[in-house]
């Protein structure tokens, strides 16, 4: 908890203090690609149910506290990158309104601190920690596939919503994906 509220509490102090001015990151044939999906916010909600599994199958503190520190650096690094490089996306020509849901996610969480997505990169680092886990248990595969589907459908969800840009989408998978190899190779003396 201590640590959310330290995360959230510097990520809309940057969001709205940039150091730097804001570049407004461009989108590209992906973003055209995908249209705005409004049905897709629970499933970019659900981002905070998933992030909380990987902990669940911990045996120890010690494993909990590696993953831990992996993540909260993994954060960090996100939040310095916003610190030195302010981003957003570009401004969707949708009437909010007609979406009230998703305007309040674009009211509370502006499209700022846009790249990378930490949406994407707390999704996949949970994703491949999860399947790490999964099949340190002998989970079926249909389990194996069924998480790769949700940390799919969440990372769709950034884009689907217009809470991101592909741009912001590969960077989140770039620093996730990074944080990820990383934080595991140190743990598997202790998970495995």
């Amino acid at each position: 908890m201590l640590f959310i509220s330290l995360f959230f509490g510097a990520y809309f102090y940057l969001l709205k203090y940039p150091a730097y001015p804001t570049t407004v990151i461009p989108t590209t044939w992906l973003d055209r690609l995908i249209g705005f999906q409004p049905l897709s916010l629970p499933v970019y909600l659900s981002l905070w149910v998933y992030v909380s599994l990987p902990p669940a199958f911990f045996a120890t503190r010690r494993e909990l506290y590696g993953y831990g520190m992996a993540m909260a650096l993994m954060c960090i690094a996100g939040l310095t990158i916003f610190y030195f490089w302010p981003t957003a996306v570009p401004a969707a020509d949708i009437d909010w309104a007609q979406y009230p849901d998703v305007g309040f996610l674009k009211n509370m969480d502006a499209s700022g601190n846009a790249c990378p997505s930490l949406h994407v990169t707390t999704a996949i680092f949970s994703g491949i920690w999860l399947h790490h886990l999964l099949r340190r248990f002998s989970a079926p595969r249909w389990i194996l596939l069924f998480n790769w589907m949700w940390c799919i459908g969440i990372i769709y969800s950034t884009l689907a919503t217009r809470q991101h840009v592909a741009v912001d989408m590969w960077g989140g998978l770039a620093l996730g994906g990074l944080a990820a190899y990383l934080s595991l190779p140190r743990a598997r003396g202790c998970v495995e």
